[in-house]
């Protein structure tokens, strides 16, 4: 699943300096190891100052993830890392403002929580904008077994689904969502949901997991039915995806992702 990491120094000179033409002369770059999806991803020292790039070549198959981060950027921005500007070549660059943070820790009796679930409550705010964004019903779809249930997963609000702790960074008190490679449109709850998988599979039960998000308006709201619905789903998904790809992480989010399924399963009942 993770896309092979190549160095600033790898890309081509014209990349290079179509991406100097923004940040002025590039004086050094440090490759980051963390993240799945970019095979350029770099904090690069500049005549204009750090900047954080993460690219991918023009041919990729999943080039369309830089679409989405580019696209959807002006309306999170206040909750993640703001998009500067992006070079379309050979290889297609984004570049963004660095936050000085790190890595969101979801650990049981974590500090951290209260501020992920805070910024994931206050992104619950925003209606999801006019754009070609997917769509809650079609990602699960194959993974819902009565057609009729996938009503359960429309709705209006913008998501961000990867909670992925990589993905989330604790700077100045708070945190921030990046990583918006699938900005999803649906009902509210999807998100809360999303952030209980990662946290089943970072060591919570799944009550625990309920209690981070049990503040979240969208998450009161949440039709029991609905969510027994979607946590089936993500077990499949993540089952699947586990038989596909058998790495350590994946298994355990298969894992966690089974563990809710039965606790909605229990619940709803």
């Amino acid at each position: 699943m993770a896309v092979e990491r190549i160095h600033w120094e790898d890309l081509p000179g014209e990349t290079r300096a179509a991406v100097e033409e923004h940040t002025g002369t590039v004086w050094s770059a440090k490759t980051v190891s963390e993240g799945l999806n970019s095979a350029v991803a770099a904090i690069l020292a500049t005549e204009a100052g750090p900047v954080f790039v993460k690219g991918l070549h023009r041919d990729y198959p999943r080039r369309w993830n830089q679409d989405m981060e580019a696209m959807i950027n002006p309306y999170v921005a206040h909750l993640s890392s703001r998009l500067l500007w992006r070079v379309q070549g050979e290889w297609d660059v984004l570049g963004f403002e660095v936050i000085d943070g790190r890595h969101a820790d979801y650990r049981p009796g974590s500090a951290d929580l209260p501020k992920v679930a805070e910024a994931m409550t206050e992104l619950g705010t925003i209606q999801c904008p006019d754009l070609p964004v997917k769509l809650a019903e079609d990602r699960w779809r194959t993974y819902v077994d009565e057609p009729a249930d996938l009503e359960w997963l429309k709705g209006d609000r913008l998501l961000h689904t990867d909670y992925n702790p990589l993905n989330v960074l604790i700077a100045d008190g708070q945190a921030l969502l990046i990583d918006w490679a699938w900005p999803t449109r649906g009902a509210g709850w999807i998100d809360p949901a999303c952030l209980i998988l990662r946290l089943i599979a970072n060591g919570h039960s799944a009550t625990s997991a309920e209690q981070v998000v049990k503040r979240a308006p969208a998450w009161q709201a949440a039709p029991p039915k609905g969510l027994a619905v979607f946590a089936q789903a993500c077990a499949k998904l993540w089952e699947e995806i586990a038989d596909d790809t058998p790495m350590e992480w994946i298994e355990n989010m298969a894992e966690a992702a089974g563990v809710w399924a039965v606790h909605r399963q229990v619940t709803r009942g």
